[in-house]
Formats: C-alpha cells, structure tokens, sequence
C-alpha cells in the first residue's frame, strides 16, 4: 500500500518503523520543522524526521501546509492512505479527502474519551482507570472521526503519563496495522458525541500543585505531568519539585509538615509523602534528606 506519514516527536517513530518493516510504499514522511533546542538553541530534527532519513525516505519539513508547494507535492504522491501521528496541525479537506482511503490517525485514548492534545496525561490527571489506542478516520472536526479499530489497556494504580506513553507507542502501530491489513473493506464506528470529553496541550504551569486540593488529586498531577513538565510546589525561592510522591494517611494545615522522616506534607484531605524531591539549582535527594538540609521541622511549611 503507498502511503505518506505525518507524525512528529518519539511516539510516532515506532508507527513509522512498523510501516516500513510491514513492506508498504512509504512514498513520504511529513513532519514539523526543524527548532532550535537547548541553551545552544542548535537546530534540531524532529524524531520523526531523524529516523526517516535513516530510512532513507523522503522527507518534506512544510512550514505551510494551506500554501506554497507543499499542497501540490502531497497530491502527487497518489497516495492510498495518510497516516497521522501526533502530527501537530490541523489538515484541511485538501488533506483528508486527497488519498484512496482517506487520513487514518492513531489515537492515544479510547475516543470519544479524550480528543484533543494530552490524552495520556489527561488520562493520568483523571484518574481513570482505563486508556488505550485508537484508530480514527479524520475529519475536519477535533477527534471526531469515526473509529476504525481500538484497544484498551489497564492503568496501574502508580501510572506515570511517562509509563503510559511508552505503554501506547508499543500498542499503537500494532492497532495501525491490523487496520491498514482490510482497510477496504473495514467500516469505521461513528463515535457517540455525548460521551465526548476534551484535553487542551500541556503547558508548564500544569505541574503546578496546589497542596489545598486531596493528596490523591495532587498525586494525580504529580504522576501526570511525569516526566514533564513535572510536579512543583512555587514559593519565593522558585519551584520544589516535587519527584516521587504517595498519598498515606494524615491530617493537619494543608502545606505544613506533618513528618520529617519521611516527608510528609499535610493536604487539603489526607497527606502526602514526597519520596524525592529537587531543590532549585541542586541535585534531586530522598525527602528526609531535603528537611534535614532544610532544617525543618514539623509544623514547618514545605517550601516558602
């Protein structure tokens, strides 16, 4: 089958290297451009990109997608699908109606659960205790399409966005294939729009934690801004990060100390015992090691 593939950072990479290793025409890959990255501010490839070149495969980096040639280029390709993954812009009809069978895009979440941007960490922040991989044909609407395969997997009880990305990268090119096996013949479920729910991108303000909220809801954040852009808790000093922590049992001011080995900080409902934490400019250390350094005591706020 000839295809083109649009996808981006690292999840994408294994769904491009199963199409490869499956034997379809993978006639071009279409990613985001390259950004400087780092104090350097270098200018980086994306992952995508990256391994498409040591693939040899032809390779278009557009920074406009609704001008210019790109438009053309994509329609030359003749293309049966176009697959997307994390891809990062939005297509217009030009786009999806171009190849034999459409745009069919992977999913990190059993839609309609979780259309938008952040379905893993939304996942995590929710606490729900199922996700999965998805694949969808698209439409101009935000996850709308109707959704060709899906598959759900059990989120452990510590489960880290981190975990579950790594989780749903293996899944998804295994659902990608399977789909692409019978695509001709296989009719798409239209999705049932009232159980629809939305996660917007991840921004770093996101690991903010407000420690007035139940331990189990800022242990949720922690675990889904895990590992970026991380758990912290702000004060005038910067931002404590907050690393590894687990609800337990306690009562008492929300922020304040309710032990110092180990570290547990009172909430809004319950406590939390913070197993790792980083100050700023200094390396990350076991929580008890952080009061001591700290020379706090119980009754003592967290972090000021």
């Amino acid at each position: 089958m000839r295809l083109i593939f649009a996808g981006t950072p690292e999840f994408a990479v294994p769904h491009l290297e199963a199409l490869v290793e499956a034997g379809h025409d993978v006639a071009l890959v279409v990613s985001r451009p390259d950004k400087p990255v780092g104090r350097g501010k270098r200018m980086t490839s994306p992952p995508v990109v990256v391994r498409a070149r040591e693939l040899g495969l032809d390779v278009a980096q557009p920074r406009a997608i609704k001008r210019g040639p790109f438009p053309e280029r994509f329609a030359a390709v003749e293309a049966d699908v176009a697959v997307v993954v994390a891809y990062g812009r939005i297509l217009t009809e030009h786009y999806l109606e171009g190849p034999r069978y459409g745009c069919v895009n992977v999913h990190g979440s059993l839609l309609p659960r979780w259309r938008g941007a952040a379905p893993i960490q939304a996942a995590v922040l929710a606490g729900d205790t199922l996700s999965g991989v998805c694949t969808q044909r698209m439409t101009l609407g935000l996850d709308e399409g109707d959704v060709y395969l899906a598959e759900s997997v059990p989120l452990d009880e510590r489960e880290t966005a981190g975990s579950l990305y790594g989780r749903l990268m293996e899944l998804g090119p295994r659902v990608l294939l399977e789909t692409l096996a019978d695509i001709e013949n296989r009719v798409p479920v239209p999705q049932h729009p009232d159980e629809a729910t939305y996660c917007g991108l991840i921004e770093k303000s996101d690991g903010e934690l407000d420690l007035s909220q139940s331990a189990v809801d800022v242990d949720r954040r922690i675990r889904a801004m895990t590992p970026w852009p991380g758990g912290f808790v702000s004060g005038e000093a910067g931002n404590l990060k907050v690393l590894l922590a687990e609800p337990v049992p306690g009562d008492g001011e929300a922020g304040t100390l309710l032990s110092v080995d180990p570290l547990v900080v009172a909430c809004g409902e319950g406590a939390l015992r913070l197993d790792e934490v980083q100050v700023p400019g200094r390396r990350r250390v076991d929580g008890a090691s952080y009061a001591n350094g700290q020379r706090l005591n119980v009754g003592d706020p967290l972090w000021t």
